[in-house]
């Protein structure tokens, strides 16, 4: 199986990249980029071609691409990958408009590819297993909802509202929101946001705190700050706390790793030993097409974390809850 990637923009598509390399069954065939120079240098590291059109990409026998530019470029793309009878794993969030989402969605529908959206942290081991005792009912029925998504500041593209479609609501609602979705199969019902900038000097929220009622009467937050400091020995954290009618379940995502203080570098490290998070979702995008099956993720997935995400733009600029109206897909 041959796949291409669109840009290197997102931090993502070299694990993905290194992922797709390291499967004996697949092949990374192809890359483009916007940015001509990153383009061939990730096309030199991984010993593949460059291409300096996008069109000429997907002209090629290749299969599947994986989307990692900006934001606010992933419909164009995804459009044109479709056309070309591309499958598609697509960078988070799926797009920066419910509009170019909804697009994105309808055109994979159209074209009969699959479109697959990139929420790695539902290949985490921990959350898996929250998940199945949550569904055996150890925990009862899930009445409320205490999330994280913490990070460090990411700056460059991340920061610029036009290309990014907001910052760290952007950014980290969503991973926290599908994993609601996914684990107790429920909907947003009303949303309520506050956000600021408090950390950096920038034009974006840096952090906020989301309080969501979902259509059973749960009440969850999520807090996607950019909160940890440049320092911080890895990129930041993903916390889940359910409470439930017979108990209560915390889960700490990235909890399994050692802390290693290298004096060479002259810095303070987190070593992941759990299961690779992109490494799953990688190879579940691959058996996805190869099997021609419905994808785990879907677009609608996407879709329904990003309307979150305006939903708390839309709650913090009128101070006050809103509802939230679900768009139905044709």
């Amino acid at each position: 199986m041959k796949v291409g990637i669109i840009s290197f923009a997102h931090m993502h598509a070299h694990s993905y990249a290194t992922h797709i390399k390291n499967r004996p069954d697949a092949e990374l065939a192809a890359i483009w980029d916007g940015n001509e120079e990153r383009g061939q240098q990730m096309a030199q590291h991984f010993q593949c071609t460059y291409f300096n059109h996008l069109d000429e990409l997907l002209s090629t026998d290749i299969d599947a691409v994986i989307v990692c530019s900006e934001n606010a470029n992933h419909k164009d793309h995804v459009v044109k990958a479709a056309k070309a009878k591309k499958h598609i794993l697509c960078e988070k969030p799926i797009a920066t408009t419910i509009e170019d989402a909804e697009t994105m969605i309808n055109t994979c529908k159209e074209e009969d590819v699959i479109l697959q959206i990139a929420f790695p942290v539902r290949f985490s081991e921990a959350v898996r297993n929250a998940k199945a005792a949550i569904d055996s009912g150890a925990i009862g029925e899930v009445v409320a909802i205490n999330s994280t998504n913490h990070g460090k500041m990411p700056g460059g593209w991340f920061i610029d509202e036009k290309l990014s479609g907001g910052g760290a609501a952007t950014d980290h609602i969503v991973h926290v929101m599908d994993l609601i979705r996914w684990i107790v199969k429920d909907e947003v019902k009303s949303v309520y946001a506050e956000l600021d900038t408090r950390f950096y000097d920038i034009d974006v929220e840096d952090c906020g705190i989301i309080t969501l009622e979902l259509e059973s009467g749960a009440i969850a937050t999520i807090d996607p700050s950019w909160s940890r400091p440049q320092t911080f020995p890895t990129w930041g954290d993903v916390y889940l706390n359910f409470i439930g009618t017979k108990g209560n379940l915390q889960v700490d995502a990235f909890k399994q790793h050692t802390v290693h203080y290298n004096d060479n570098a002259d810095n303070i490290q987190q070593l992941s030993f759990a299961d690779d998070m992109d490494a799953g979702l990688v190879d579940d995008f691959i058996t996805t097409v190869k099997n021609k099956d419905n994808p785990s993720i879907t677009g609608e997935d996407g879709l329904r974390t990003l309307e979150v995400v305006k939903a708390a733009y839309e709650s913090f600029e009128k101070k006050q809850s809103v509802s939230l109206v679900r768009k139905v897909l044709s």
